[in-house]
């Protein structure tokens, strides 16, 4: 059992599943951190300062949006936290973890990043590759 899980969403629609598998990961008074990773658009000489800020505003509330939606996922007796951090999917994910000190991450497989590999996302494969904590890599169904 994990005291501490990370639970990272894209949005993708397998939040069901995803936090099923978390709360019966998790220790009696443990954590789930629902996470989800905004990216964030730098303006340049073709478009303009104001798209830009739109845009990532946009990105910012659909991030909001996918944490309040798998939050939703879990039964009011589980100790659960969302969270919106800007940055690059993978990497965020990986410092996230490793800064709340979570035992464990919980991840799809693939997302809809549209880039899918054969078996598993990008985004997946390298935290799984990369991180130093348990991962648990959720299948799509």
């Amino acid at each position: 059992m994990y005291k501490k899980i990370l639970l990272p969403t894209d949005g993708s629609g397998y939040a069901e599943e995803e936090a099923e598998r978390a709360t019966k990961l998790l220790a009696d008074g443990g954590e789930i951190i629902v996470l989800s990773v905004a990216g964030k658009l730098t303006s340049s000489a073709f478009q303009s300062r104001s798209n830009v800020k739109k845009v990532n505003k946009g990105l910012y509330e659909e991030a909001e949006e996918n944490v309040k939606h798998m939050i939703g996922q879990f039964d009011d007796s589980v100790n659960v936290r969302g969270m919106v951090v800007v940055g690059f999917p993978a990497e965020t994910i990986i410092d996230i973890a490793e800064k709340e000190k979570a035992d464990l991450i919980v991840i799809s497989a693939s997302g809809k990043s549209g880039l899918h590999r054969f078996i598993i996302g990008s985004v997946a494969e390298k935290v799984l590759k990369t991180s130093e904590i348990d991962v648990l890599l959720v299948p799509n169904k």
